[in-house]
């Protein structure tokens, strides 16, 4: 889905319970759409105010805020950043691949992993709420770049 398509869906969703997808939250939306990686609050301020001169982290973190309740976005704990999602309007579980060397995060759905944990947390008279994994080491790209760096080390030696 292209992102003119998602901000569409985003202000729909919006519409359909009441709440006002602003210009501003739209934006700063948009914004991590359009970006490859995730992207911390003031990353995502420097690039707001590029437009929005009178931007300040206040209104960041309250459009960030918005779109984490609606669900647009995902914040990853371990880095303190946000990432846009691209399938919001429903409840699921969230795992992220986060490559150490590049920044790039990918969502994927593990098979299985939601109902183990639920069955364990059950075992313990627990029941999970909310579920996000994420694993950190690198990308394809990278290992390939690791790897061809090895090799001319060795070539080298």
């Amino acid at each position: 889905m292209n992102n003119t398509t998602l901000i569409n869906k985003a202000r729909a969703y919006c519409e359909q319970r009441g709440a006002r997808f602003t210009p501003l939250r739209e934006k700063v939306y948009q914004i991590l759409l359009g970006k490859h990686g995730p992207m911390g609050a003031y990353e995502l301020l420097d690039t707001l105010k590029e437009t929005e001169s009178s931007a300040k982290p206040a209104t960041v973190y309250r459009a960030l805020d918005f779109l984490l309740e609606f669900s647009f976005i995902h914040r990853l704990e371990s880095t303190n950043a946000f990432v846009a999602c691209h399938h919001f309007g429903c409840q699921h579980p969230v795992q992220f691949l986060i490559c150490d060397s590049c920044g790039d995060v990918a969502e994927i759905q593990s098979e299985g992993l939601q109902e183990t944990l639920d069955a364990q947390a059950k075992k313990f008279g627990f029941k999970v709420s909310k579920q996000t994994v994420e694993a950190h080491g690198l990308c394809a790209d990278c290992q390939e770049a690791e790897t061809t760096q090895i090799e001319d080390i060795k070539h080298e030696c």
